[in-house]
């Protein structure tokens, strides 16, 4: 087998050690291939070494610099050290070299959001969703940038088709019902939709108050 294969599946089975001596004997074997500095990372991250995560990722860089791959797990590393401006110049390079997977229009389109840029991140939330429209959270999160960017009615269409594939959604549920009340005025859709939501999730705060606004409207009508 591989041994980059062979690592990764020593990986999943939480033999952390062993799958270090395979991807060492992968670079070891063929030092220009990056796909093995890349899965060397993947472990250190894992164990929560991201330093020297970052440098084995730069290292992938550095032999192939054509290797999105390697864009995509430096930006995921600096995202979860909150460097976002860093991790949105390394997702957009992902995407540059050719990397045409969901994962790394949804981060970047995340990373964005991160830094408020709702507008910047709508188109790559919505190629998220066009490459993989399984992927439930990242129509979500498009739902919600769109609603953010005043896209109301796109916004809407979104969050109910996100309730169509899981209806136990809570905050989808709640967001809807904000979209339902705030820009179609629709006291009684909203109600319904903060109802369903604290069914699902009774401690759900903000569609509790929600609730608490849509009833204490409909008493002052």
């Amino acid at each position: 087998m591989d041994k980059n294969l062979k690592g990764i599946e020593l990986l999943q089975e939480g033999k952390i050690e062993e799958a270090l001596k395979m991807f060492t004997e992968q670079i070891e074997a063929a030092p220009n291939d990056p796909t093995a500095y890349i899965n060397f990372g993947h472990v250190l991250s894992s164990v929560g070494e991201n330093e020297r995560a970052i440098k084995f990722y730069q290292k992938a860089i550095e032999v192939d610099p054509e290797a999105g791959a390697a864009y995509y797990a430096l930006g995921t590393a600096y995202y979860n050290q909150n460097h976002l401006e860093e991790a949105v110049k390394q997702f957009e390079q992902a995407i540059q070299k050719g990397l045409e997977e969901s994962d790394a229009f949804f981060m970047l389109g995340m990373t964005l959001i991160q830094l408020d840029q709702y507008t910047f991140a709508l188109p790559y939330l919505q190629r998220a969703t066009e490459l993989n429209e399984q992927d439930t959270e990242a129509r979500f999160q498009f739902g919600l940038a769109l609603a953010k960017a005043e896209a109301y009615d796109e916004a809407i269409s979104q969050l109910e088709r996100v309730i169509e594939e899981d209806p136990a959604h809570t905050d989808a549920l709640y967001n809807l019902g904000v979209a339902y009340a705030g820009h179609l005025e629709d006291a009684d859709r909203a109600l319904d939709m903060f109802n369903r939501a604290l069914e699902i999730q009774p401690d759900h705060m903000l569609a509790g108050y929600g609730k608490k606004m849509m009833e204490k409207s409909r008493e002052e009508q």
